[in-house]
């Protein structure tokens, strides 16, 4: 795949495209991956992370990290600072499902007491908990699944405080969410009128393609001090519960959406791409401020998203220990944006600078003491939430202070396809695949079975190893593995 690019290594798990690569590259390419994972990538990882290097006002490097495959305009997997002044915001490098990201919680509960009532469980998570192409919210609250445009502004752009305030989330919540839940640059006249259509009656639902929600079993632990500070660990074969998903149709809305005005901003801006896909708009410009604050309700209405399912998780595990979920220790880890674009200050050539960071398919990976960091993860760092396919497991890793200073405080968000989801029906049934994992203690329940089949496992790559680049490049540092023993596929 690497046949004439010239790609040159330049750490144990880091590789380097000259800027010289391609006409008007303003930067290098820096790629984090062990040499077998970067072989493994699809060619145009490279060609899409050498045209975004050519967009105003990039700085430093246009970063692809291992889980890196082909995307729309740049690679799932990549990251790329902007100069306020001189550079762009595109929406192709921030994705689609704006704010798709991952929540894990906790549990006191170990496997022993979970699995006899893991059917029972799923079976009413699945009922509450809405999933599929096209979802609609939960019947109840009747207020979610019947918003009123006027309320819908306040859930926007308010983000998770709108939920504290209306009783769908405990204030304690708010301290383990990136951002605490909400971006302040949110402003819900900036949306079309058919965004809102499509996202009214979505909110806490989990759609589909690679969406999840799952109970785990926390399999091993690396950094066991860090696990117990976090409410991990502590005992023997301790249940979680992760869940991942994003803005829904509303998201989707805003990006296409503004793609087809920045296309026109183009050409009043004369900027020329290499791609219409990395369409922009000056940052500074009237277009690039309208999809910030647009973008940014997506990124709130992501994290309200994810709140309602949590909030309809501790029901249904309330229902069926009939305990309290306070009791049950059902308590927020931390949730971690993927498709985003970010205000956020990095060293630069020795001073504080603000920029705007793009992330699509990547996490934030914040070191110790970082000042955005709730005082709960100022001695630790920011957890890294990294999802696996549904029978490979997941990671729950740290950021660190190497990645503020090397990739403007990002790393990588799960494992990463390694084929189409076309390809990988033709390779297996829904059906044998849901078998499979019911005899290797993983029940499944799906809203379709092809739908299912899309994400079986050998779709992805090796978990392990592309956690394990990270690891060893100090970007982010692995903290626990969690191993599936129930899924709900959207």
């Amino acid at each position: 795949m690497l046949e004439g690019i010239p790609v040159t290594k330049v750490g144990d798990v880091v590789w380097e495209i000259p800027k010289t690569y391609k006409s008007g590259m303003r930067v290098p390419v820096r790629i984090y991956a062990k040499e077998e994972l970067l072989n493994s990538m699809d060619r145009d990882v490279f060609e899409q992370a050498s045209n975004a290097a050519m967009l105003p006002g990039l700085l430093k490097y246009s970063y692809v990290f291992s889980d890196g495959h082909s995307g729309y305009g740049v690679p799932v997997g990549w990251c790329g600072a902007f100069d306020l002044e001189e550079g762009v915001i595109s929406p192709g490098a921030i994705g689609f499902d704006i704010n798709c990201g991952m929540r894990l919680i906790r549990t006191n509960l170990t496997l022993e007491e979970v699995r006899p009532k893991v059917k029972e469980l799923v079976d009413m998570l699945f009922k509450m908990v809405p999933a599929g192409v096209g979802a609609t919210s939960y019947q109840e609250p009747k207020e979610i699944s019947q918003i009123e445009q006027s309320r819908f502004k306040e859930l926007v752009e308010n983000g998770v405080r709108w939920a504290v305030e209306n009783g769908y989330a405990d204030r304690r919540d708010l301290e383990r969410l990136e951002e605490h839940g909400a971006v302040s640059t949110a402003d819900f006249s900036k949306v079309s009128n058919e965004a809102y259509r499509r996202g009214r009656n979505q909110i806490g639902t989990l759609g589909s393609g690679n969406h999840y929600l799952e109970i785990q079993v926390i399999d091993k632990v690396y950094n066991d001090t860090i696990a117990r500070k976090w409410g991990l660990g502590e005992f023997e074969k301790q249940i979680c519960i992760m869940v991942h998903c994003g803005s829904r149709g509303f998201g989707h809305q805003i990006c296409s959406d503004y793609l087809d005005a920045f296309v026109r901003a183009m050409k009043k801006y004369n900027i020329r791409v290499p791609d219409n896909q990395l369409a922009c708009a000056p940052f500074n410009s009237e277009e690039g401020q309208d999809y910030l604050k647009a973008m940014s309700c997506a990124i709130n209405f992501a994290f309200v998203n994810r709140q309602l399912i949590v909030y309809q998780i501790r029901k249904a595990f309330e229902n069926v220990f009939k305990r309290s979920w306070e009791s049950l220790g059902l308590e927020i880890i931390y949730d971690v944006a993927h498709n985003t674009a970010k205000l956020e200050e990095h060293q630069l050539n020795g001073e504080r600078k603000r920029v705007i960071v793009h992330r699509k398919g990547a996490t934030r990976s914040f070191g110790p003491w970082h000042p955005e960091l709730s005082d709960m993860f100022k001695e630790t760092g920011q957890p890294v939430i990294v999802g696996g396919s549904m029978e490979t497991g997941s990671f729950l890793c740290v950021g660190t202070k190497k990645a503020e200073a090397e990739t403007f405080g990002t790393t990588l968000h799960g494992s990463g396809r390694t084929m189409s989801r076309t390809k990988a029906k033709q390779m297996i049934r829904g059906e044998d695949l849901q078998r499979k994992m019911l005899e290797r203690g993983i029940y499944v329940k799906a809203t379709t079975m092809s739908g299912l089949a899309e994400e079986a496992g050998f779709a992805y790559k090796n978990i392990d190893e592309v956690v394990d680049s990270m690891h060893l490049a100090g970007i982010s540092l692995k903290v626990l593995r969690l191993r599936p023993i129930a899924n709900i596929k959207g």
